[in-house]
């Protein structure tokens, strides 16, 4: 098997529209929460989310372009470029054979929800005549992101989506991981985008009892592990990690930020929105990626949890840590408590926090936990108010999403 190594990042985030701006706000553990802009949020019990901000996408598209695509797909093009220049890839200047070998695999969990909002909006208002845009459909659909990444630089090798909801981008490095360790690819552009802060998402949430309407104190409402929390915040945005075959980063004298050892993906089975009490997808998921690493409970230095601030998975994610690692001092943090949940994107965007996490070893602070949730199980080192600064050598970062889909990627210091 291939080794495959971590060689580029890129993020438009609620924290910040590059890695560095991002990386900075995490460790300075700020929130990013506040008043809805994108729409009047008036009537809805929920009036805030973490947006992004002063995102200008003219700085990667004309005019001409921006029209055709959703925003959940502007979002894409930015943090994939960001990745691409991060790594050193000059695309242009390879021969086509060469990008015969480069694929991407890109993830959301909505797709163009705004757009398919907007365009029944205009349908609904008018004459009935079934007038639509002709880029709706390609607006909309959830591939489509992956294939304008691939136009976009004509890269010929894997390309598709991967939707499982909260854990599609977590599923999407580990998809990426895996062509790569195959031989089917050398170099894999991997991650997800979200931009469903639309009345129909927020709404839909909502009415599943999913989000928190703490509207008083929004920046302290996402608030993982506390005996307060009421749910989780939506957020949005676009995380991208450029996965390359080790002899061919080193071949070019790329810079490694981190080494993919494991990915693990199971199922609850057990629920469409809630997920297993006694944690058993997480388990299952966790315990696959450290079996394909070779490696045990023991040598897990942190876990980005998933932690998304909801009553039943914040407590069911811990059971399963619990029955995995033990009374072992594992670090654990809920970086969401600053990000905000962004769906399908949040795999990709803790994947960087969890490279990132080992390139600078310090270990992220949940932030706003003022109280643990008294059936939280015993002996769990979390991680509250401040950073802890440490060498990491394995990190662990779990995504769980409806439908009981659970991914666990595993990330190793390169050495």
């Amino acid at each position: 098997m291939k080794r495959v190594v971590i060689t580029g990042l890129g993020a438009i985030t609620p924290l910040g529209n590059s890695v560095n701006e991002f990386w900075d706000h995490i460790i300075a553990g700020k929130s990013a929460a506040g008043p809805i802009t994108k729409f009047d949020s008036s009537k809805f019990k929920t009036h805030f989310a973490c947006e992004v901000k002063g995102f200008n996408v003219e700085e990667y598209l004309d005019k001409k372009e921006i029209k055709k695509y959703d925003l959940f797909s502007q979002y894409a093009i930015a943090a994939s470029d960001q990745a691409i220049a991060d790594a050193g890839l000059d695309f242009a200047a390879m021969p086509e054979v060469d990008r015969y070998e480069v694929g991407v695999i890109w993830a959301t969990g909505n797709g163009g929800i705004g757009t398919f909002e907007q365009q029944l909006k205009e349908f609904n208002a008018g004459d009935g005549t079934p007038r639509f845009n002709p880029f709706f459909i390609p607006k909309m659909i959830v591939d489509i992101a992956a294939g304008v990444i691939s136009i976009r630089h004509q890269l010929h090798g894997p390309n598709y989506c991967t939707v499982s909801a909260c854990a599609s981008s977590n599923t999407a490095v580990i998809s990426a991981f895996d062509t790569i360790r195959l031989g089917k690819a050398k170099v894999m552009i991997a991650g997800g985008s979200e931009a469903a802060i639309t009345e129909a998402s927020v709404g839909g949430f909502s009415s599943a009892q999913a989000l928190s309407k703490n509207n008083e104190n929004p920046q302290e409402a996402s608030r993982p592990f506390d005996v307060a929390r009421d749910g989780f915040v939506m957020g949005e945005g676009a995380g991208a990690l450029i996965l390359e075959d080790l002899d061919h980063a080193l071949n070019r004298g790329a810079t490694i930020y981190a080494e993919l050892v494991g990915g693990g993906m199971a199922a609850d089975a057990y629920h469409l929105t809630g997920t297993h009490p006694e944690g058993l997808g997480a388990v299952l998921g966790m315990q696959k990626a450290l079996q394909e690493a070779g490696i045990t409970p023991e040598e897990v230095d942190y876990i980005n949890a998933h932690a998304t601030s909801t009553g039943i998975g914040d407590i069911s994610e811990l059971v399963g840590i619990k029955k995995l690692f033990g009374n072992l001092p594992v670090a654990i943090s809920g970086t969401k408590s600053m990000t905000g949940h962004l769906l399908g994107a949040a795999g990709a965007i803790e994947s960087i926090i969890s490279v990132l996490a080992i390139k600078h070893g310090v270990i992220p602070a949940t932030i706003n936990t003022h109280e643990l949730d008294s059936e939280i199980p015993e002996g769990m080192n979390i991680i509250l108010g401040k950073p802890v600064y440490k060498p990491l050598n394995y990190v662990l970062n779990n995504t769980f999403g409806f439908g009981g889909h659970t991914a666990s990627s595993l990330f190793k210091k390169y050495i």
